[in-house]
């Protein structure tokens, strides 16, 4: 990253986090604190209102704001494909959001810009899924979703594949995280009865309601860190060289290794249980 391009990235980050010590921006920016030092004055020698607290580190005058960002075509397209597959994977409130970005974000194009990226956006298309959203479960999606905004509680039936004799009919979770996988919205939540951090699928859910009570989510919770750290069966399978390729071709979500044995194609998953297999 040159000079300029960090300069306009370190304002960047202090509009986003409000407040970053040197050493924050050292670290993530892979430079010395000295050089943190000379960039801010050189902000500062440029007109851009940083802020120098002691022993809190710098920020933005209240009110700041950068003027409005120039795309490349490319910035553009990545920007306008990855609005149109949250309008197809979520509900109807973020469909109508992701459209109008896409709207604004073309709008603020130069025109030749605009008709490049016009021309590679109709070129390009990714699929999420091909299974049709259920309407039950876009309520249940944007239910949940205002429910981790506010910190509130949920309870409701819950039907598992395979349910165990005790479990309960009705659940009271605190929702943690939403994810997205092989077409099925999953809530991730601490289980009150449980008591230990679970995954419901949003499609076997009924009766989904917010309840008075409030929670704070863990401070070292990670979606993505707890996403790998839940799956702690793992998983080998050999396949024989004639299916190898077939085998790569349509990779499980769960595998996190291949490797070539005289024997054959050496896979190695991790699962939560058997079934995900």
């Amino acid at each position: 990253m040159n000079r300029t391009d960090r300069l306009l990235a370190i304002v960047l980050e202090l509009q986003a986090h409000g407040t970053r010590r040197a050493e924050d921006l050292a670290a993530t920016f892979e430079i010395s604190k000295r050089t943190v030092y000379r960039d801010v004055q050189a902000l500062c020698e440029a007109g851009v209102p940083v802020v120098a607290e002691p022993g809190r580190g710098y920020s933005l005058v209240e009110g700041y704001f950068l003027p409005p960002l120039r795309f490349s075509a490319d910035e553009a397209v990545m920007l306008l494909l990855g609005a149109d597959v949250m309008a197809q994977s979520f509900d109807a409130d973020y469909r109508a959001a992701a459209e109008t970005a896409c709207r604004k974000i073309a709008g603020a194009l130069p025109a030749p810009t605009r008709d490049a990226v016009t021309a590679l956006r109709e070129s390009l298309r990714f699929v999420p899924g091909e299974s049709p959203q259920q309407p039950e479960v876009e309520e249940r999606l944007r239910m949940l979703r205002g429910a981790m905004v506010g910190r509130q509680r949920v309870g409701f039936a819950y039907t598992a594949r395979h349910a165990a004799d005790d479990a309960p009919p009705v659940r009271q979770a605190d929702p943690y995280g939403l994810v997205f996988v092989n077409n099925v919205w999953n809530l991730v939540a601490f289980d009150h009865t449980r008591q230990e951090l679970r995954h419901f699928r949003l499609d076997r859910m009924a009766q989904l309601e917010l309840l008075a009570q409030r929670f704070e989510r863990p401070a070292d919770f990670r979606l993505q860190r707890q996403e790998r750290d839940d799956r702690t069966l793992v998983v080998r399978l050999l396949f024989e060289p004639a299916v190898a390729r077939w085998v790569r071709e349509n990779r499980s979500f769960y595998t996190t290794s291949e490797e070539e044995t005289p024997d054959g194609l050496l896979v190695t998953l991790h699962v939560r249980q058997e079934r995900e297999i």
